[in-house]
């Protein structure tokens, strides 16, 4: 690894700038769901463990360089306080970050105000961040969720003082090694979702590093177009046809095998329940729309996955979030799922949508890895350089 972690830094008496995501839903003043708070308590309990002192850097909603009250982190405070087991300081000003009281200082988590609150963050400003890093002595980014943002708290911070990655953005940097890295060959790729044209960088990155890449979704029907067959009135990017086709035969050159549905599950509604058949993938009605892979093709993607030793998953195979069009994307990942449970498979899997798709089939819990970095999980897949992780290992 070219970047460090918290094992090789000495943080005995030291000050630790934390960079963190506890971007976390709140309804009514209350945190909603703390499974962002959940995942940094490994970091900040390693670094009380080392003696050191967390001060923790983050943002909340997009207040665009202004204080905006409904954005205070404050609202974050009972369910940190309650995760951590620890006594956490809210300091509402970079003023008073600089001139901390005693009060702030006894408290064992110091939570500096929205980050955001400040222009210089987005901007990545020189100056704000030679202010923040006055105040510690040691650098750690644990939000790898905002790693793709060249921002003043995770770029530009991370050249002024030793820095080190923290446990969650450790286990997220070593999954998606492992997965597009240096990987355990066949890997093989599931891209689903609405759009080609919004996976464009995606679907171009990933013909050339996998052996084998399902399409599904609405996507699927793109490509079955461009392939000249009639998807009725399926969603579809009819305008994206050039493009599929030149994504076929790059992955040709490539020696990466694209897998499309041979058979869909078609209706003539989109609702709950709704009636439906199961076509070949050439023969869907005029009237009717494409919202699942059918039979054969789930049969065809269990049989990769029995085959691949390495699986990156992104979007879901059908319309997922209504019965019965869930049926490809449930079967295929419980068979994922079941394979990385018994070590045969390393899988690794992130998007909102997958995310969401994984917990309905009951599968989340068994995957390699899931990421919930949104942005950041894909510019990666897309084969980009991400500003928060270079300037871990002193790049940009």
């Amino acid at each position: 690894m070219s970047w460090k972690t918290l094992d090789d830094m000495d943080l005995a008496g030291k000050r630790v700038l934390v960079r963190v995501d506890i971007n976390v839903p709140v309804d009514k003043g209350v945190v909603t769901d703390a499974t962002r708070i959940e995942r940094i308590k490994p970091t900040i309990t390693d670094i009380l463990d080392k003696g050191g002192k967390p001060m923790l850097i983050a943002h909340f909603g997009r207040p665009k360089g202004k204080v905006v009250p409904d954005m205070s982190l404050r609202v974050t405070v009972p369910a940190l306080e309650q995760a951590l087991g620890r006594k956490v300081r809210l300091i509402e000003t970079l003023e008073g970050a600089e001139n901390l009281t005693e009060e702030a200082r006894a408290a064992d988590v110091q939570l500096l105000e929205n980050i955001r609150f400040h222009p210089g963050e987005e901007g990545n400003d020189p100056e704000l961040a030679q202010r923040l890093a006055a105040l510690g002595d040691v650098y750690c980014n644990d939000a790898f969720s905002a790693a793709h943002r060249a921002h003043a708290s995770t770029t530009a911070l991370a050249h002024l003082l030793p820095a080190c990655a923290g446990r969650l953005m450790q286990a997220e940097l070593q999954a998606l090694e492992a997965a597009l890295g240096n990987p355990a060959r066949p890997v093989m790729a599931v891209v689903g979702g609405a759009k080609v044209s919004t996976k464009l960088d995606l679907l171009g990155n990933l013909v050339e590093k996998v052996d084998c890449l399902v399409i599904g979704g609405g996507m699927a029907n793109t490509f079955l177009a461009a392939m000249g067959l009639d998807v009725g009135k399926s969603l579809c990017e009819h305008d994206m046809a050039a493009t599929a086709r030149d994504i076929m035969l790059k992955a040709g050159a490539a020696g990466c095998e694209i897998l499309l549905p041979a058979d869909v599950v078609v209706a003539r509604e989109f609702a709950e329940g709704a009636a439906h058949e199961v076509t070949g993938a050439h023969a869907c009605p005029a009237d009717a729309m494409i919202l699942d892979a059918g039979p054969q093709a789930v049969a065809r993607i269990i049989a990769a996955i029995d085959a691949a030793k390495t699986l990156i998953w992104n979007g879901p195979l059908g319309a997922f979030e209504i019965v019965p069009f869930d049926t490809a994307t449930n079967a295929t990942a419980k068979h994922a799922a079941e394979r990385s449970r018994d070590g045969a498979l390393i899988s690794v899997a992130g998007g909102g949508d997958t995310v969401a798709a994984l917990n309905k089939a009951g599968a989340a819990e068994d995957f390699t890895y899931i990421s919930t970095a949104g942005g950041a999980f894909l510019e990666w897949m897309e084969g980009k350089d991400l500003p928060g992780v270079a300037a871990l290992k002193g790049e940009g």
